[in-house]
């Protein structure tokens, strides 16, 4: 069955990330799902000229994985919880 979900019907896309979404090529969420969040946040801070806040990094990867699994538990549909990922992954470097 196709995923008929909008980009904006995933938590944490608003107005600005559809619109950095749509700049960068990403219009479906099935197109999404096969993103990669780092490609993604390099590419729009390439287009700005200068990098964006990391939490446009969380987004992006709160969003693929919400476009990869309709059914992503609650807790893991907001950015934040991506941030601490992250974060937590980045420690031991």
């Amino acid at each position: 069955m196709p995923d008929t979900r909008q980009l904006s019907d995933l938590a944490g896309i608003g107005k600005a990330a559809l619109h950095d979404c749509h700049r960068l090529g990403v219009t479906s969420v099935g197109q999404l799902a096969g993103c990669d969040a780092r490609e993604l946040y390099e590419r729009l801070s390439a287009m700005e000229g200068q990098m964006h806040d990391i939490c446009v990094l969380d987004t992006f990867a709160c969003a693929i994985a919400q476009a990869r699994d309709p059914q992503l538990p609650a807790d893991q549909c907001r950015w934040w919880w991506w941030s601490r990922q992250r974060k937590a992954a980045n420690q031991g470097k």
